[in-house]
């Protein structure tokens, strides 16, 4: 391992540590062999002497260092420094500035599908900021912990792999985490692959599929039904992807039972396209011929679901709750629901159930409930072993999507870091991304047992509701919206324009669901009829029961 790499494994090597700078002096003098070759070239430099030998009128007096130290501190503003004491400046620039980028990158990042503002001015991340100029670009400098760089890089490739890992489609916000080995972790996912995975063409095949999917669904319905309230998912397809792919990923890691929360904007989407759901019994219920068995009855936008479907680990069990009006509140369920299965499976029951809670960008960082929930995530009473949360980020509340009117944080998602949840903000029009980075969070809630959130940044085709008229509250947002082709469309051309899709395929996706619709059922069931897992639950007995017959409720 590198002296640089050793040096950042170790924080206390940075700052104003003096205390240790006097201590480090010490053992120099003493006997200068016993500090490494960089600290010793750097003590023979303050002095002015040759550190051949121990004594030789060497100084002992601490005073003498502290106004060396103090004194180097202006030189800079000054005079020139020498030419050691420049480089050294130089490199502890650098590590400055990638620390930067990993604090600030997600400001900077491509996270807006509308384009809606310029990316702010961020000095920070600026080599400016630290004294480089042009001339200083092709100049080598030692990278640290940077793992999307080698040892020892230019100055020009920092800066592209810093921008390309932090200020791409993805901003992470991590660094904020005290578990060193959490940000190490985060930090070698990301910055190996500079936040873009090679995924093969049959995993983009399916990405697209997925899209097509969630995107001709709600138009179907929207043509099919018209004026019907259905809380569309326009705009935010790409969390059909961002669920599929938690799935897969929850199943190869030993997940086997999901619980999922959600409001209504985009139920009815996951209800088919995630759990399964027959869209003849979707449509059955649009038009009014499918019986409640609840005297009451309730919308269609609150039903909940339970299903088993295949992933790559095995079959799991996928419960969708029923929900409420009441934005948020059905998460403290949730999370009550999967602590129980947990206590039933045992002690690996937080490794196999897990909550998912899906959330709107305004109610979750308006909802008092959720504060209360993050409250008892880590309790030992309470705690799960870390939900993960996915956010459709539409970028507006109700009628409100001005940031100054409607909350008064950077994020809608700055409230989980109270429980220390990294967060990964994406472009909800990069698919490749969602995918990422939602495989990543699904690994990092099961190596670390804590919460963890993907915000999806998108954005809402049509109103609040479909009777709704967003042009009349939202205008300019609205033009913008107007004139954005979608993400499906977006995707098909960028993956036609790499060969992996032949020109007219998508067209022909969008066909072949359409069809499957039409005849109520699904392109691709996704759903296993014949697996009984050992903790299935035998309702049998309490369907058609009218809730006043009298039970036993004896303890």
């Amino acid at each position: 391992m590198s002296l640089m790499k050793q040096m950042l494994g170790n924080s206390y090597l940075f700052g104003a540590n003096a205390p240790f700078i006097e201590e480090l002096y010490e053992s120099y003098l003493e006997n200068p062999a016993s500090v490494t070759d960089v600290w010793r070239d750097y003590f023979d430099r303050l002095q002015n002497l040759p550190g051949a030998g121990v004594g030789a009128g060497r100084d002992v007096a601490h005073a003498p260092v502290v106004a060396s130290f103090a004194q180097r501190a202006k030189l800079g503003t000054l005079r020139a420094a020498p030419t050691g004491a420049a480089a050294d400046k130089k490199q502890v620039a650098v590590l400055q500035l990638i620390n930067a980028y990993r604090f600030l990158g997600n400001r900077w990042a491509q996270l807006d599908p509308l384009k809606r503002s310029e990316r702010p001015a961020i000095p920070e991340l600026d080599p400016a900021h630290y004294g480089f100029t042009e001339a200083d670009l092709g100049q080598t400098f030692a990278t640290g912990s940077f793992a999307a760089a080698p040892e020892q890089a230019t100055l020009r490739e920092i800066l592209e792999a810093l921008r390309q890992t932090y200020c791409g489609t993805i901003g992470a916000e991590y660094m904020y985490l005290s578990e060193v080995a959490q940000k190490r972790w985060i930090q070698a996912r990301l910055e190996t692959i500079r936040s873009t995975f090679p995924f093969s063409a049959d995993d983009k095949k399916r990405f697209l599929r997925l899209i097509t999917q969630a995107e001709t669904l709600e138009r179907y319905l929207h043509t099919k039904y018209v004026g019907q309230k259905r809380f569309s998912l326009e705009g935010g397809e790409s969390l059909i992807l961002a669920m599929d792919q938690l799935i897969r990923t929850a199943g190869t890691v030993g997940v086997q039972e999901m619980v999922i929360g959600m409001a209504h904007r985009g139920r009815l989407n996951v209800l088919v396209n995630t759990l399964g759901k027959q869209p003849s019994m979707l449509f059955a219920e649009f038009e009014g011929k499918k019986a409640s068995v609840l005297s009451a009855g309730d919308v269609k936008y609150h039903m909940g679901y339970s299903s088993d479907v295949a992933t790559p680990g095995g079959p799991m069990h996928l419960t969708l709750a029923f929900n409420p009006s009441h934005l948020e509140i059905v998460n403290p369920v949730v999370a009550g629901s999967v602590y129980a299965r947990q206590v039933r499976r045992g002690v690996n029951g937080k490794a196999e159930a897990l909550p998912v809670l899906i959330h709107g960008d305004a109610a979750v960082a308006g909802q008092g409930v959720n504060q209360e929930m993050l409250n008892f995530s880590q309790t030992r009473g309470y705690g799960t072993g870390g939900t993960v949360h996915l956010i459709v980020n539409n970028q507006i509340g109700f009628t409100t999507s001005d940031l100054r009117d409607y909350r008064s944080s950077l994020y809608c998602t700055d409230l989980f870091k109270m429980v220390e949840a990294p967060i990964f903000h994406v472009n909800g029009d990069d698919p490749e991304a969602v995918a990422l980075v939602t495989q990543i969070a699904m690994e990092f809630r099961q190596e670390f047992k804590k919460d963890v959130v993907v915000d999806i940044v998108c954005f809402r085709k049509l109103g609040h509701n479909e009777q709704d008229e967003p042009m009349v509250t939202q205008p300019l947002m609205y033009k913008k919206v107007a004139q954005h082709p979608g993400t499906r469309k977006l995707y098909a051309d960028r993956l036609e324009a790499q060969g992996v899709i032949a020109p007219g395929d998508a067209e022909r996706k969008i066909k072949d669901y359409r069809a499957a619709l039409d005849e109520g059922r699904h392109l691709i069931d996704p759903v296993i009829t014949d697996y009984h897992s050992k903790f299935a639950i035998d309702w049998t007995p309490h369907v058609n029961v009218p809730y006043t017959e009298k039970c036993d409720t004896t303890v």
